[in-house]
């Protein structure tokens, strides 16, 4: 595990470095250079989940007698309390400050996330004038829309109709559920910010559009404007700096794939040749949400700054990097760049006027709103897998035609096998994750620990990378004849095993199934995993996030030199090497057999499931928005692979799932509905026979019946 996490850091260390190739630049014209980077800018939408189409746009101003449309006024703008369309079922909702002359520009002014409008607006108390954004653009001028942030707190965990688990902040509860299906917190509240740019570009006639925000209102300005050329300037307060240590941020935070590309610098590239000012502020500071936010010094955030230059020649667009404990020198310079006299940040008298206005019922809104959009992307993710993949593959499998046909002859099934090819090169590079640094040679090291009547048992390490090695126990029958091949099975481990608790003790869940096949004849390797140490696996998921890799791309790596060991044993058939594991043992038998064809079966137990629902819903008791596990959501995963495609990459190759009745990964109805699809597709290819479910009456456990009689059939060694 230490020297993963070596391995992780050293290759975030060389990130930056490997940047520079998925750019090409051209900075001779603006128009040039706005071309050059469009792929850039549509990886990075993608990449913060900013592709939904978004609705017409109107801006609604609401209210009642309680609570009138009309907030507050000064002598320079008046406040309306808005909302705006964005998504199917999501608003925009927050304050809009008109002015009362012809508005000087338009801009989006963004809090943090745990400040509301009204203070960005001084209709509240809780910020000092000169960080009174919102108020101070509308005082010199400006059309101001403010929106609300999700915000950091819990208090809404276990109540008010959202069932949270208590260490989960609001934007954490958006956060998993979004991140599987392709969505984001960050990406929903730029959509927020777009939406409103839609609706100023059919009103500016010559007039400015910008965005301005501190703290997690900065970074969603600072990516909004990188997200859409249509913003003519940017200001990011209390948020700019170096990026490598995004892993260490708040869990809302981690954008998957984000420093293969995109640093604050690079970010800051697709702004230009639009204006970007970045004040170094202090922002906010919270500590525990999976993350911690905290202030670079400013000697950091000026050199991540003076980067930019290395990317685009100096000069090419207007950057202003500022200094101070709030926001006057940004809105300032802002206002210059936008060609607009600052007012005196004295604050104009306004008073709220609406009676009993509850800005925690507003964000509940909000956050039901974003919730209700992720759980609606959920129920259409299953028709989106299936044109992403089995439908694009295959066309012939989408007939929709009745059939009164007895029998209906199959297809060959080389078409799909072929198709297959590049979702599995897609599954193991874009949702995985895979390094691309080559293998060390194994250098194989082994102790014997193991000798019994049937069996000799050696601990075995491999090396992979240099800090990185792989580590199981083999176990080699005795009664192997000279020049004899015998087939392997690889029985993997569940969260805090080990290998040897798969072969003495006759622990709980494994009942020795490692030993129990080595005495019928199988060789037998039982890797460790590097799902041990709780949340130390869960922090080295999350670092590799940042360079798109994830815990399985470890585990991949070390299977691949595990397979190509393997199969230069002498007693080892390398045509006839299975994969056989329980629980997290389960999820890699889906994952690393769909993208290593040398495994020539997948058994997974006590974890096949309908994956999307088990990552996202939030109406179902086993559902992972619930527990601890909070590094199970995979970037897009939803969209693209469920557990029956995983099963489509493993096919032909034979396959069967354990099932026990009681077992709490799931129910019967979720996991027989998904392995439906499975045999379904192996039954259209008249390979209905490589394909089995067992279902027994107990728990998250190894049964060791049919899997067993399933090993010896397809990996053709006869039962003792």
């Amino acid at each position: 595990m230490d020297g993963a996490h070596r391995f992780v850091e050293r290759q975030i260390a060389e990130s930056a470095g490997r940047r520079q190739r998925r750019w090409s630049r051209d900075d001779s014209s603006p128009e040039a250079y706005n071309k050059s980077v469009a792929p850039n800018r549509e990886r990075f939408r993608e990449r913060i989940g900013v592709v939904d189409e978004r609705l017409a746009v109107t801006l609604e101003r609401f209210g009642d007698e309680a609570n009138p449309a009309l907030v507050a006024e000064t002598a320079a703008w008046r406040a309306w309390q808005v909302r705006w369309p964005v998504l199917e079922g999501v608003h925009g909702e927050g304050l809009l400050l008109e002015p009362k002359a012809a508005p000087a520009a338009y801009v989006v002014a963004l809090p943090d996330a745990d400040q509301t409008p009204e203070q960005l607006a001084s209709l509240s108390a809780g910020l000092a004038a000169p960080a009174q954004l919102a108020r101070r653009l509308a005082d010199s001028g400006c059309f101001v829309l403010v929106p609300v942030l999700i915000d950091r707190s819990m208090r809404f965990s276990g109540r008010a109709g959202i069932r949270m688990v208590n260490d989960q902040t609001h934007r954490e509860w958006i956060y998993r559920q979004a991140y599987h299906l392709g969505r984001h917190v960050i990406g929903y509240e730029v959509q927020k910010v777009l939406a409103a740019v839609d609706w100023f570009s059919k009103r500016v006639a010559g007039g400015k559009v910008a965005v301005a925000g501190y703290g997690e209102g900065g970074l969603i300005a600072f990516y909004a404007a990188a997200a859409d050329t249509r913003i003519d300037a940017a200001l990011v307060s209390g948020y700019f700096g170096p990026r490598e240590a995004v892993w260490a941020e708040p869990i809302y935070r981690n954008v998957w794939g984000l420093l293969e590309e995109f640093g604050d610098a690079e970010i800051a590239s697709l702004i230009a040749p639009r204006t970007l000012v970045v004040e170094y502020a202090r922002g906010p500071e919270a500590k525990g949400h999976k993350g911690d936010l905290t202030t670079p010094d400013f000697a950091a955030v000026e050199k991540e700054f003076r980067r930019i230059d290395s990317l685009v020649r100096p000069g090419f667009f207007p950057k202003y990097l500022t200094g101070g404990a709030a926001t006057s020198d940004g809105v300032a310079t802002l206002l210059q760049a936008l060609r607009l006299k600052p007012r005196a940040s004295r604050p104009a008298a306004a008073t709220d006027r609406r009676k009993n206005f509850d800005p925690a019922a507003r964000q509940l809104r909000q956050i039901r709103e974003l919730d209700g959009h992720a759980q609606l992307v959920l129920r259409r993710s299953e028709q989106t897998r299936r044109r992403f993949f089995l439908h694009k593959a295959m066309p012939e499998l989408a007939e929709r035609k009745w059939n009164l046909k007895l029998r209906l002859p199959t297809h060959p099934p080389q078409k799909f096998i072929e198709a297959a090819r590049w979702y599995r090169r897609h599954f193991r590079d874009e949702l995985i994750g895979s390094f691309k640094e080559p293998a060390l040679a194994a250098n194989p090291r082994t102790r014997k620990i193991y000798d019994t009547p049937e069996y000799a048992g050696y601990d075995v390490v491999l090396d992979v990378f240099p800090e990185l090695i792989a580590w199981g126990v083999l176990l080699v029958p005795k009664d192997i004849r000279p020049g004899e091949r015998r087939p392997v099975v690889v029985c993997q481990h569940g969260r805090g095993g080990v290998p040897y608790d798969l072969i003495t003790g006759n622990k709980e869940a494994y009942n020795d199934f490692a030993s129990r096949l080595a005495d019928r004849g199988f060789v037998v390797f039982a890797p460790h995993n590097l799902y041990r140490g709780e949340d130390r696996y869960r922090w080295l998921d999350r670092k590799a996030a940042g360079i798109k890799a994830s815990l399985f791309s470890f585990i991949l790596a070390q299977h691949t030199q595990i397979l190509d060991w393997l199969k230069g044993l002498p007693f080892v058939d390398p045509a006839r090497i299975g994969f056989y594991g329980l629980s997290y043992g389960g999820k890699t038998a889906m994952r690393i057999p769909a993208i290593l064809e040398d495994y020539a079966l997948s058994i997974c137990s006590g974890d096949f499931n309908y994956w999307a629902n088990k990552i996202a819903t939030d109406d179902e008791w086993f559902s992972y928005v619930f527990t601890e596990e909070w590094e199970m959501p995979t970037f897009n995963l939803g969209n693209t692979y469920d557990y029956a495609e995983m099963a489509y990459l493993i096919f032909p190759r034979p396959f069967m799932v354990e099932r026990g009745h009681h077992d709490h990964v799931a129910e019967d109805r979720w996991v027989d509905y998904e392995y439906a699809k499975v045999r379904w597709l192996y039954a259209q290819f008249g390979l209905a026979g490589r394909t089995e479910i067992e279902h027994f009456n107990g728990g998250h456990t190894i049964n060791a019946e049919g899997t067993f009689r399933f090993l010896h059939k397809h990996l053709n060694w006869p039962e003792r």
